[in-house]
């Protein structure tokens, strides 16, 4: 049996209508048709009261295979993590607006480079994440950037796509 789709475990777990206080927005390797074996379904959120929303998560999903909450003082952020219709979830919460969160950002930028470079980008960096990349080591690998992949993804969101098509492969 093969797992379902991302967006049919989303529909049947419920989460993003459960969320929906927090500005849910799914993001990740599934929605970019990057996924492997293994991938999780990421969310993030927007998160005011920790308290909360560790509550709330926990009331509807703590009963699921590999539930776990983790704290990221480092970052303000909550991450729980569960298993539901074959997928493991991770969501992530944090007190900033979902559109500054790095998660959100790498996703929104990764699916710029996507669209820029085409099936034959997407073709490479599943090659390498084939190999045991993730995702952002592979697209920094394939576009020929040095040191922290995800700072270095970051520091080319502001580039207009010329500039970024003169760096695909």
């Amino acid at each position: 049996m093969s797992r379902v789709a991302h967006e049919v475990a989303l529909q049947r777990t419920g989460v993003l209508a459960l969320l929906a206080p927090y500005d849910p927005h799914v993001a990740g390797t599934p929605p970019l048709g990057l996924d492997l074996p293994g991938s999780d379904i990421d969310i993030v959120c927007e998160v005011l009261d920790a308290d909360a929303f560790v509550a709330l998560l926990t009331e509807h999903f703590g009963d699921q295979p590999d539930f776990s909450v983790h704290a990221r003082p480092d970052l303000g952020a909550m991450i729980i993590r569960f298993r539901a219709w074959d997928w493991p979830f991770e969501i992530f919460g944090q007190a900033l607006p979902v559109a500054q969160q790095h998660g959100w950002r790498h996703f929104r930028f990764e699916r710029r480079l996507l669209d820029l470079g085409g099936p034959a980008l997407a073709q490479a960096i599943m090659a390498l994440r084939h190999r045991g990349l993730k995702t952002e080591p592979a697209f920094a690998a394939l576009l020929g950037l040095t040191g922290d992949p995800y700072a270095a993804l970051l520091d080319l969101e502001g580039q207009d796509d010329a500039a970024l098509r003169a760096l695909l492969p």
